[in-house]
């Protein structure tokens, strides 16, 4: 039987591994939108505004999975 900590880790592992994929496809998105749609492409060269999204929603992304996935293994239960 492993440990209620040995599960909260490998939750925060998953969770900040799946939440980070979610950032980057979400940043990926927003980037496919802006190109197709509105007919501009995003220069995140010419502006540290547009940079630091682009380089933090998948942090923060990443973190918030590793958050929920802690919380949620914490609880105990499986759900069923």
């Amino acid at each position: 039987m492993t440990s209620t900590a040995s599960k909260k880790a490998g939750a925060a592992l998953v969770g900040f591994l799946v939440g980070g994929a979610a950032g980057f496809v979400l940043t990926e998105t927003i980037a496919i939108f802006f190109h197709f749609v509105l007919d501009t492409t995003l220069d995140v060269e010419g502006d540290a505004a547009l940079l630091a999204l682009f380089a933090g929603l998948p942090l923060v992304g990443a973190v918030v999975g590793a958050v929920v996935g802690a919380r949620v293994a914490g609880r105990g239960g499986t759900g069923r």
